[in-house]
């Protein structure tokens, strides 16, 4: 997380993540123009020459193309930053809400003590309790949604 801190250059104000397996998700605000992209684009390249030379490989590390939203309101973000906190949870890497709580690789475990800009979200909040609450009392609703969106055909 240190490095990823240290390569934000003031390109953008990280909200919230989450790391994965095979992808992650960040929400970020967008400082100056092209911000975004190119934070990304430092981000991937150091990781994955990082991860690659640590573990002797070649190749990508990460599934499928990179995804953009735009969040046009403050009801989206607050969906996309839990969106983002139950991930792990409801594609079955944690299995319970204790373990989501202490999953290590999300700013959900960080929220009060971490580097993140988290402040655009809690301030909506009357304490991080608040926004636990409002983050779990959705998280059997989204893993169901996780599941239906396998068992459907295109």
């Amino acid at each position: 997380m240190d490095q990823l801190e240290k390569s934000r250059e003031n390109l953008v104000d990280l909200i919230s993540y989450c790391f994965m397996p095979n992808h992650f998700h960040l929400l970020v605000k967008q400082l100056m123009d092209g911000g975004i992209a190119k934070y990304l684009s430092n981000f991937a390249n150091s990781y994955t020459r990082y991860f690659n030379t640590r573990n002797e490989r070649t190749g990508p590390l990460f599934q499928g193309k990179f995804k953009a939203v735009l969040i046009t309101s403050n009801e989206q973000l607050l969906h996309v930053s839990r969106y983002i906190h139950l991930n792990p949870y409801s594609s079955g890497i944690v299995k319970t809400i204790e373990e989501l709580k202490a999953y290590s690789y999300s700013s959900l475990a960080k929220l009060s003590t971490s580097k993140v800009e988290s402040r655009l979200i809690l301030d909506q909040f009357k304490n991080v309790a608040g926004y636990y609450q409002f983050v779990f009392d959705n998280a059997d609703y989204q893993k169901n949604l996780e599941n239906i969106k396998h068992q459907i055909l295109e």
